[in-house]
């Protein structure tokens, strides 16, 4: 059996972003955009089900950090295949960095205990950092494996993995515990299952349970699956590394760009004419 932690996050929907998508002071307005699975994590949590395939005893369990409303994507990894989630979630974590979440991330996951995989998306769309993964991998002292394509085999205490790179691919073998980054070419996300769908629909954390119910004691005594919910002292953190306070990223301006079409050229596949437009985009720094 094989004990994975798949890491997710919550994201709001940039792939669709409208007029009304940012604020006036350039920040993203996320009451705007709707918020969903991070696509690349849900590219991990196909991986860790395919193990499980393999592996039926393995135990998958979901792991991310936010905001209540942010149970949601556990649910949807439940329906999916998942075995169980956690959510992160304090005011003490607010305005965290990259350092900061793969921190907190950390902690979570030594509460959790030890895991034989940790897998992960690449990245982030409202972020499109990559430095999370990483950065949880370095703080647990254990190897990564960025850009995974495919699981090629996992035996004992050995797996092999298909990297995509820039210029091709390469296989690399690692010894467990390793820590996995998942790209886009990794296969999609089986779709919900209609049983666990009806098993998980209400799961829910106690923060949900007691925004909805006045009655305490039936909301302790609710028989429904009940999603782990841990704040910064749950998981021994030290708060002068979370949130802002330990953000050593600072952002000192943000210019919020809007693309207007004045005029259009039409050019044919000629290469002359496709090297001159190169050339004139390269110049007025539109690209390059």
């Amino acid at each position: 059996m094989y004990k994975i932690i798949v890491l997710a996050k919550q994201v709001p929907d940039t792939r669709n972003v409208g007029k009304d998508a940012m604020k006036a002071d350039g920040t993203v307005n996320r009451a705007a955009l709707p918020a969903i699975f991070n696509p690349e994590d849900l590219n991990a949590l196909e991986l860790a089900l395919e193990i499980k395939d393999q592996y039926p005893d393995t135990k998958i369990t979901l792991l991310t950090m936010g905001p209540v409303r942010a149970a949601e994507i556990l649910r949807e990894g439940m329906y999916r295949g998942a075995d169980a989630g956690v959510l992160l979630t304090d005011k003490a974590f607010a305005g965290s960095d990259t350092l900061a979440t793969s921190y907190a991330l950390s902690c979570a996951i030594r509460k959790i205990g030890e895991a034989d995989l940790i897998l992960a998306g690449r990245q982030a769309i409202d972020g499109d950092t990559a430095q999370v993964g990483p950065q949880v991998a370095d703080k647990l002292g254990i190897p990564q494996i960025t850009y995974a394509e495919e699981i090629i085999s996992l035996h004992d205490r050995t797996i092999q993995v298909k990297r995509r790179l820039e210029r091709g691919v390469e296989v690399v073998e690692c010894t467990l515990p390793v820590l996995i980054t998942a790209h886009s070419t990794a296969p999609e996300c089986r779709p919900r299952n209609a049983k666990r769908l009806m098993r998980f629909k209400r799961a829910t954390t106690l923060s949900e349970r007691h925004t909805t119910a006045e009655d305490y004691l039936a909301v302790h005594n609710d028989q429904a699956v009940l999603i782990t919910e841990w704040c910064a002292k749950d998981v021994n953190s030290d708060l002068v590394q979370l949130g802002l306070g330990g953000s050593p990223t600072k952002v000192r301006q943000v210019e919020n760009i809007v693309f207007q079409a004045k005029e259009s050229k039409v050019i044919s596949t000629d290469d002359a004419e496709i090297e001159s437009l190169m050339q004139e985009l390269i110049s007025q720094h539109t690209i390059g």
